[in-house]
């Protein structure tokens, strides 16, 4: 007896060596298998992390693996297949999208490769886990809503904290219950980042690393072990601080307040310890600002003290919540304290895997993560243009403030 697996078309299914079996009646046959078969682009930290929390789910198979580094595909094949049959590995992510027995991808690559890749991946008819930040610029976002909507296919985004819990109950029970009052500002802050607080050696180019695989369509440079190792540093590949983090609490903020239209935004920071390569800040300060509240971001990637959290400060009282819990405080009376009751990787995880089996929309897809860039798009705007910045009139580009 052979498993069912998922193909073309969302929620679609074929038995593989069952021609002559409908879907239903496939569905009926005793020890049949319900499996997602997928493939991971980009094989750090990210990409295996996400990889490891599907895999969790029990309804997943590692069939694929595709990396410009050599190193990065060892390594990742001992991690997710420890002991068992290794997955097919390939520098190619054309040699990877081309496989029939593959129903997914995690895509968890530097940002400047999302958009290209996700469109070849949604061509060839898989399915996609599209790492955060959804774009690396702005025009990106149109490309893909276009593709997607011809594909038919699920794209959930890495805005993990849609499928969490404890959000989903903050926002049921404070939130839309108006327990807070007017919520005037919501206060983000996140620091302390290893990776993209240290220094790299000079040294030679790996001889296993395909660099031009690596730069794609983007900007031309030589390689240096800073621009690969800790590419959120440049902004030819990534965003550092504003895309990496301010992400996830923009979405969140924009997530409780119903409110995903950021009106303008000032950003200040730069670099103030790292006299390196790195471009991008490694302290940073926004302010963006909505229709009656304002959403604060500090951040650094220096091991500053304190806790990665969102305050939103309301008249009738504070909720302060994080990946761990939350906690409601009111103007009158106890606070009440919630804590976070499973891993929120493995519950978006297993969201997606239950969108792609049963057809529905996955709680982070592509419009949400397009959503939570919008206000990163204004601060990173403000920070290269040293400006107070809005919208154009067509709402599709950053321009100085008048």
């Amino acid at each position: 007896m052979q498993r069912r697996r998922f193909l073309s078309g969302t929620g679609t299914l074929v038995a593989v060596g069952t021609a002559g079996l409908s879907a239903a009646s496939y569905a009926r046959v005793a020890g049949a298998n319900n499996r997602v078969a997928m493939g991971l682009l980009g094989c750090g930290n990210r990409g295996t992390g996400v990889m490891k929390a599907l895999l969790a789910s029990g309804k997943v198979d590692l069939v694929g693996l595709c990396d410009v580094y050599d190193q990065r595909r060892q390594d990742a094949r001992a991690l997710l297949a420890p002991g068992g049959r290794p997955p097919f590995a390939t520098v190619s992510s054309d040699e990877l999208f081309a496989r029939k027995d593959m129903d997914a991808v995690v895509i968890a690559t530097p940002d400047h490769l999302h958009t290209d890749l996700t469109v070849a991946a949604l061509g060839a008819g898989k399915h996609v886990y599209l790492e955060k930040p959804t774009t690396h610029r702005i025009e990106e976002g149109r490309v893909l809503t276009e593709v997607l909507k011809k594909s038919g296919k699920i794209l959930q985004t890495g805005t993990q904290q849609r499928s969490c819990s404890h959000y989903q109950r903050a926002r049921q029970e404070i939130f839309a219950t108006g327990r807070l009052g007017k919520v005037v500002i919501a206060r983000a802050i996140w620091s302390d980042f290893p990776r993209q607080n240290r220094t790299t050696t000079p040294g030679l180019r790996p001889s296993g690393l395909d660099w031009a695989r690596f730069l794609g369509r983007g900007a031309k440079a030589d390689y240096t072990p800073a621009r690969y190792e800790t590419w959120r540093l440049f902004p030819e590949y990534g965003s550092g601080l504003l895309a990496d983090i301010l992400t996830h609490w923009a979405d969140v903020a924009q997530w409780m307040l119903d409110d995903a239209q950021p009106l303008c935004a000032v950003s200040l920071g730069g670099i103030y310890q790292h006299n390196d390569e790195r471009k991008n800040p490694d302290v940073v300060n926004a302010i963006v600002q909505y229709k009656g509240w304002n959403l604060t971001f500090e951040s650094s990637v220096m091991p500053l003290k304190n806790r990665p959290h969102v305050l939103f400060e309301g008249t009738e009282g504070n909720l302060e919540i994080d990946r761990f819990g939350y906690t409601f405080t009111p103007a009158q009376g106890e606070a009440q304290v919630v804590k976070a009751s499973a891993d929120l990787d493995q519950q978006h995880a297993a969201n997606f895997v239950d969108a792609v089996m049963n057809g529905k929309a996955p709680n982070a897809p592509l419009a949400i993560g397009l959503q939570a860039l919008r206000p990163v798009y204004l601060a990173l705007g403000s920070y290269w243009k040293k400006k107070r910045v809005v919208w154009n009139t067509a709402g599709t580009d950053v321009v100085e403030a008048s």
